[in-house]
């Protein structure tokens, strides 16, 4: 069974704090050989089946002239929130050679030091790119972009479009260098309730993934979004090939929510690979148990791996999803 983790590459890694040093993010994806090798090391480290490229979803918004930063332990920050019609004028399309000069090369340089190990591309879905520039930076439940929504559906409607329009060419540059696959980020859509997704989301995104497609037919579609239960079965609307699921719906219920057409996901979470071995072994196992035989699950957290976790762990946790992919169909508490 394959396994990746997202955020496999970043402060886990005591090689990759060596590698990068001080450098913001924003300023490390603009060298190639940096981003190749922060992209590489945790291949080197855990011998997962994917890498995915070293980046942030914010880089095609800073890359548009927008200045959102990257503040440690805050995330991304815009000083000046969009609030109303006026301010989607800040926001030009990505004209990518112009504005991501490196990123084809850091593509194709990652590929080569990969030697054969598929990589994954990524972007932040429209609706979460709009919820860093409405609220500024993070946020517990994202009023402020939930009322523009409400209160300004055309604004909304129009943020939502000229994001999808540049996360496309974003992906498609990534593409046309070669990533095998793709993903899209939706962090925080599981702030919204279905219909709100359905009307004012879906759109957006469907736009992008149909886009693709009909350009790259043949790369895989990843669709993942927190806190999504209640969106599952609409995740599949918009056009993925492939959805991902966090930690709070057991695998097997998603695969019933998600239907036999889709491959799915995930969903370990994070926080338990902060436990001691055992616990993360049994935990891996009766997810394994829960994707059942059914063809199509790729093994990963139900979100980023986060800092404090043990590299050791993940390597274990790797061998583990590699030699009793199958096995674990005899139940958890057997395998």
């Amino acid at each position: 069974m394959p396994v990746w983790f997202m955020r496999q590459a970043g402060r886990a890694l005591p090689e990759y704090r060596l590698a990068k040093g001080s450098l913001s993010i924003l300023d490390a994806v603009k060298d190639p050989s940096l981003v190749a090798e922060l992209t590489v090391q945790p291949v080197r480290r855990y011998g997962v089946d994917a890498a995915i490229l070293f980046s942030d979803i914010v880089v095609p918004l800073a890359a548009v002239g927008l200045d959102i930063r990257i503040v440690p332990s805050k995330g991304p920050v815009l000083d000046e929130p969009f609030a109303s019609e006026k301010d989607l004028d800040r926001l030009r399309p990505l004209v990518p050679g112009e504005d991501l000069p490196c990123l084809a090369d850091s593509v194709g340089e990652t590929i080569r030091a990969l030697s054969g190990v598929p990589l994954i591309g990524f972007a932040g879905a429209p609706f979460t790119l709009a919820c860093y520039l409405v609220e500024g930076g993070a946020s517990r439940d994202f009023s402020a972009t939930r009322a523009l929504l409400h209160r300004a559906p055309h604004v909304f409607a129009e943020l939502l479009d000229r994001l999808a329009g540049i996360v496309l060419e974003y992906l498609s540059v990534q593409v046309e260098a070669g990533v095998h696959a793709v993903q899209l980020f939706d962090s925080w859509v599981g702030v919204l309730s279905p219909y709100d997704y359905a009307k004012a989301v879906l759109p957006a995104t469907r736009r992008v993934f149909d886009d693709l497609a009909a350009r790259y037919p043949s790369v895989p579609r990843v669709m993942f979004g927190v806190g999504t239960g209640e969106l599952l079965r609409l995740l599949t609307s918009t056009g993925a090939s492939v959805v991902g699921v966090d930690w709070r719906v057991p695998l097997d219920e998603a695969r019933r929510r998600i239907g036999p057409h889709y491959a799915i996901q995930g969903n370990l979470d994070p926080a338990a690979c902060l436990a001691p071995w055992p616990v993360v072994a049994e935990e891996a196992r009766r997810i394994l148990y829960q994707a059942g035989s059914a063809p199509g699950h790729v093994f990963n957290l139900g979100h980023g791996v986060l800092p404090g976790t043990d590299p050791g762990i993940l390597a274990e946790l790797v061998s583990l999803v590699h030699s009793e992919g199958r096995a674990g169909l005899a139940g958890p508490e057997q395998a």
